[in-house]
């Protein structure tokens, strides 16, 4: 089969298009023929090695050489054990860490799958898993009439979060670069703010922040943050990372403000209900760009750089 390997971090450049054996499911999976895969920021850190906790998997060189965790595709084959699905059933998930999603191919447990609705066509379900999951937990923080702000906001995680937000009753501030400020206004946020011209840690105050690219200390955050506020990050530098979790919580407690990471559980519960809300029309899946197997590094470059809005997918084969 085809799959995009790369044998060291680095840039785009390090991918390459190779042929590859096909794998075997064991005990438990599914060999997965993928038909869309997306691209998320765990594959951009992957493929760098950074920041420091994406090198997990292997400290010098990475373990798993195949990157791509959100797909959607059918059931070439069943591993013993495997009950859930049949040969040809359409299906969609987020298989991190286990990656291997820019391949024709991959096998993964069965408990990392879902039925992809009928409704969504495999570009959109392979958009869905990682970004709705985040999003999801995100915007249950929140409570209808609160003042919310999303960093980061004109993503995949960011652009369902907004809608899901608003929908919920939560008032919602949108930070990005300013290409993206229209994009997030049409998705419903009530204030955008380009993050080159104005901090948004003095503006304010909120009573959640959701950083999906942190940067930020933990007294910039604070200063934003309403009274019992809470901010937590979703991704960001291993410096933020470890302040949240060390000078985050102390200053918390002197202030009575919550700063902390936000752990996203990827299962698909946590992604099937926001795919339901998709099926039905009640929320928007966006893809900016879609490319083939063959230009992975394109699709990362620019999904890297910050310029999609919304999602990047990447189609392995014609649906």
């Amino acid at each position: 089969m085809r799959a995009v390997v790369y044998e060291r971090y680095g840039s785009p450049e390090r991918l390459e298009l190779r042929d590859v054996p096909r794998p075997v499911p064991g005990a438990g999976e599914v060999l997965v023929e993928v038909v869309a895969t997306s691209v998320n920021l765990s594959d951009w850190e992957g493929l760098h090695g950074s920041p420091a906790y994406a090198r997990l998997g292997g400290l010098f060189r990475p373990r798993r050489r195949i990157l791509g965790s959100d797909i959607a595709g059918r059931i070439a084959a069943v591993g013993d054990g495997a009950t859930r699905f049949a040969v040809g059933d359409a299906v969609f998930g987020d298989i991190m860490p286990r990656y291997g999603g820019f391949a024709e191919f991959v096998a993964v447990p069965e408990s990392m799958l879902a039925p992809k609705p009928a409704e969504l066509s495999f570009a959109e379900a392979a958009a869905l898993p990682q970004a709705a999951a985040i999003a999801t937990h995100a915007v249950a923080l929140a409570k209808p009439g609160a003042r919310m702000l999303l960093n980061g906001a004109g993503g995949g995680s960011g652009s369902l979060a907004i809608q899901l937000a608003v929908q919920q009753g939560v008032q919602v501030t949108a930070v990005d670069n300013a290409g993206k400020l229209d994009f997030l206004r049409a998705l419903g946020a009530d204030e955008v703010i380009d993050y080159r011209r104005d901090d948004f840690t003095r503006q304010g105050p909120y009573d959640l922040i959701v950083d999906l690219v942190a940067r930020r200390s933990v007294f910039a955050y604070a200063r934003a943050l309403a009274k019992g506020g809470r901010c937590v990050m979703v991704g960001g530098t291993a410096r933020t990372l470890i302040r949240m979790l060390t000078a985050g919580a102390l200053l918390g407690a002197l202030t009575r403000k919550h700063l902390g990471v936000l752990f996203v559980r990827q299962r698909p519960s946590a992604f099937v209900p926001v795919a339901e809300r998709c099926a039905a029309g009640e929320v928007q899946v966006h893809i900016d760009r879609v490319f083939p197997l063959d230009q992975v590094p394109e699709a990362l470059a620019w999904h890297g750089e910050g310029r999609a809005l919304g999602k990047v997918v990447v189609a392995v084969r014609g649906e």
